[in-house]
């Protein structure tokens, strides 16, 4: 399998430390809100991820946080704690607003066929070992106390911009929107590991510590979390684009400062869900969510469908045009799927079977290019295969895809024969007449057969789930 690795910037044959097994860690939410479509994706693409590694063969550990502590609303170490902000909107306790959304989080991954970690682990679970760790770095020399705070720093670092090359002046204070100088640190990129009582006297959880009251920065729990579960080598790291600096860049590098040598061997990183405004995100109002889409009719599925129909190295724009073309892609797909369940008898054409299966595995295998691979799913469904080899690809395929294909298509099924027990035969063919004359785009055509078999007492439509024929 070769993937593309943010670290090295080209794709590489995807080789695990120990033969056989995988070790992988997912940055969780911050679960001060609902998760909007725009994150959903890069877990949707993780979770592809995951499962065709499984899928191989391979023996996969997947471990996430629950960022339930010390991530800020700013990442350069400034302004509100977002948990705490979540609180003061909904007046409630900060661990009532983190049981409240790690639920509902949780809720929107059942709906989307995201597989649950392995591990998930709050980081106000682990503040021992935060403490630990931190305590470790300073006394290698990787850490400082200043203004009541621990800061990691930079400058003890043979290099920090790993996944690009910035220029520290591009860096610099005031450049990226929201982030104010912290006159304590030595260095403009250094970033705390520890903030103390004299830096939020609001803060709602705070623990003991050496250096005061206080509570752990943000990077610190991803790096503790892994390490614990995982060990001291990491063979993948997953994300969305936007956590590779500073967040991912700061978990290198007090990771590897504490344990002194590579810790981590791929990173994997997901682009932007956008909007024709630009990137989606919470602050600007654009809160798209898994219960929005319901509430709108569409199935959380055919939003996982949409994010497969693009390379996960690619920004994705949603507009709910482009949404409705993905639910009625998915429901041919479904209706092309739908007889083989009444059809399928006999044995598997072995033959064929490998010929189809190896078209979505070199999809996988390059990249993870899902879009090749649900072309794969339709190679499958215009093959020559009998209705048994067909069924057991699609079985197979889904494995990875998630997309209930079988279900679908079992329940499709079983809608068509009872609806065709209840209409009866002459409706059914001009409904049949009026579906080629809508393909040929003969809309005239298509408006008489409406009339006709209004005139025989049913009404036909159009729905994000087909074809309907009602009786009036």
């Amino acid at each position: 399998m070769q993937l593309y690795n943010s670290l090295s910037h080209k794709k590489e044959e995807f080789i695990p430390r120990e033969p056989g097994k995988v070790s992988m860690y997912t940055c969780g939410p911050t679960v001060y809100h609902y998760a909007h479509i725009g994150n959903l994706r890069s877990y949707i693409m993780e979770d592809i991820l995951e499962k065709y590694l499984r899928f191989t063969g391979l023996d996969v550990k997947r471990v996430m946080n629950i960022t339930d502590v010390g991530h800020l609303t700013s990442d350069g170490d400034t302004g509100d704690d977002k948990m705490l902000k979540g609180a003061k909107r909904e007046h409630k306790t900060v661990m009532e607003i983190a049981k409240f959304y790690t639920d509902a989080f949780f809720d929107d991954c059942r709906k989307l066929n995201i597989k649950r970690p392995d591990v998930v682990v709050p980081a106000t679970t682990y503040i021992d070992e935060f403490i630990r760790v931190i305590s470790s770095l300073i006394e290698k020399g990787f850490a400082y106390e200043a203004g009541g705070n621990i800061y990691f720093d930079t400058s003890k670092l043979d290099k920090y911009y790993v996944f690009n090359d910035f220029k520290e002046e591009d860096l610099a204070v005031g450049v990226r929107e929201g982030v104010e100088e912290d006159a304590n640190k030595r260095n403009k990129a250094d970033f705390v590991l520890w903030f103390t009582k004299s830096k939020f006297d609001d803060q709602e959880l705070k623990w003991e510590s050496p250096w005061g009251v206080g509570y752990p920065g943000w990077h610190i729990e991803c790096s503790c979390i892994s390490m614990k579960n995982l060990g001291d080598y990491l063979d993948i790291h997953c994300g969305g684009i936007d956590n590779a600096f500073p967040h991912h860049t700061n978990e290198i590098a007090q990771s590897e400062a504490y344990l002194g040598h590579k810790w981590c061997n791929y990173w994997f990183h997901v682009l932007h869900l956008n909007t024709n405004s630009g990137k989606m995100s919470k602050s600007k109002g654009e809160f798209l969510t898994v219960s929005l889409l319901e509430e709108k009719g569409y199935d959380p599925l055919v939003y996982r469908f949409f994010c497969l129909l693009s390379h996960y190295r690619k920004s994705l724009v949603f507009t709910w045009e482009n949404l409705d073309n993905a639910v009625t892609a998915f429901n041919k797909l479904i209706e092309k799927a739908a007889p083989l369940t009444k059809e399928a008898a006999g044995d598997i054409d072995k033959e064929e079977y490998d010929r189809l299966y190896k078209g979505f595995t070199d999809a996988l295998d390059n990249d993870l290019n899902t879009s090749l691979a649900i072309t794969a799913l339709y190679d499958v469904l215009k093959s020559k295969a009998n209705a048994s080899t067909k069924l057991a690809l699609l079985g197979e395929f889904d494995k990875v895809l998630g997309l209930d294909i079988i279900r679908k298509a079992e329940e499709k099924a079983a809608s068509v024969q009872d609806t065709a027990s209840d209409i009866p035969a002459e409706v059914l063919e001009l409904a049949e007449q009026r579906k080629a004359a809508r393909k040929e785009k003969n809309f005239a055509l298509a408006d008489e057969l409406r009339d006709k078999i209004a005139a025989l007492g049913y009404e036909i439509k159009e729905t994000r789930q087909g074809t309907e024929i009602n009786k009036l």
